[in-house]
């Protein structure tokens, strides 16, 4: 099997590329290295420095004759989109038609694309399911549902398969700043760094925090699934919400340290409750979360601080 991952030197990617070497599976990795690193890049995979928007992308596409795509190439900080509306439209949309226009010209067998709960935006009742009130209040999340009705099309009009997956929040070892689970990564170095954390509202809002090696299995798990769970869009998550005053006591508490919190106003774009349901990965992808919170945090703190 010959894979592409966009963003292969990122924080999901770089987990997906090595679940995807330990399976013996080709690997080719995309990544332009504004945020993804070097040291990412397994040993294994082939790297090739580029942006999704470029116009030699179709040219890789056809020297490489890929099988199978996972793309997760993306602008993923809700503030940034909220700022920089241009940007985020770039990367997510030309961006993703970009590599969609690649697969469709070389008869790539399966696109996986990464989505985000984003698209929902505040839910009135929970867990969210796929077929719940889509509604989102940031450029990200506008983006990132734009992004599931391109893919529709592609499959509609040009015979594209596809599975699009929204991700819950995605914590865990080499994660950024940025991106909706980056404040995992925020917590636990200012708790390493004996600093109070910085809250934005009043820390009741609720997140759905899932581990990054449960979010690669499923990457791969979706490119292997039976046709009759193609052309779809599953929820990614843990189906539990946790609020973010309970995530710093839990980060303090694998830290072994007492912590401060200081609050400042909620910020645009951010939304308050969110949990998704994962039933239909559950049944139609084979998959399902692994990794206890409590666990999967003690993981990420002992290795964002080595």
């Amino acid at each position: 099997m010959k894979a592409l991952v966009t963003g292969g030197a990122g924080f999901i990617g770089s987990h997906t590329v090595d679940k995807m070497i330990d399976r013996g599976w080709d690997v080719t990795i995309i990544d332009n290295l504004s945020t993804g690193l070097r040291a990412n890049i397994n040993a294994g995979a082939k790297f090739i420095e580029m942006d999704i928007v470029s116009n030699d992308l179709p040219e890789v596409f056809v020297r490489e004759k890929f099988d199978y795509v996972v793309h997760l190439a993306a602008q993923t900080a809700v503030p940034y989109s909220i700022e920089h509306p241009d940007t985020d439209c770039r990367v997510n949309l030309l961006g993703l038609v970009n590599v969609l226009e690649a697969c469709r010209r070389t008869s790539v067998k399966r696109v996986v694309v990464a989505s985000s709960a984003a698209v929902y935006g505040d839910a009135d009742s929970l867990p969210i399911a796929e077929d719940g009130l889509l509604n989102p209040a940031s450029f990200y999340g506008l983006t990132k549902l734009t992004g599931e009705k391109y893919l529709a099309l592609y499959s509609q009009i040009h015979g594209v398969d596809y599975v699009a997956l929204r991700y819950a929040n995605v914590y865990g070892e080499r994660q950024g700043e940025g991106g909706e689970g980056g404040v995992v990564s925020i917590f636990t170095r200012k708790i390493y760094q004996d600093q109070p954390v910085h809250i934005f509202g009043d820390g009741g809002q609720t997140r759905d925090f899932i581990y990054v090696g449960d979010v690669a299995e499923a990457n791969c798990q979706a490119l292997t699934a039976p046709q009759t769970a193609a052309n779809r869009v599953y929820n990614i998550s843990t189906q539990t919400q946790i609020s973010v005053n309970d995530l710093v006591a839990i980060l303090a508490e694998a830290a072994g340290k007492q912590v401060d919190k200081l609050y400042s106003p909620a910020r645009a774009g951010d939304i308050y409750h969110s949990m998704l349901s994962n039933r239909a990965a559950v049944n139609d992808i084979y998959w399902k979360p692994q990794m206890p919170l409590a666990e999967g945090l003690q993981r990420t703190y002992y290795s964002l601080n080595k």
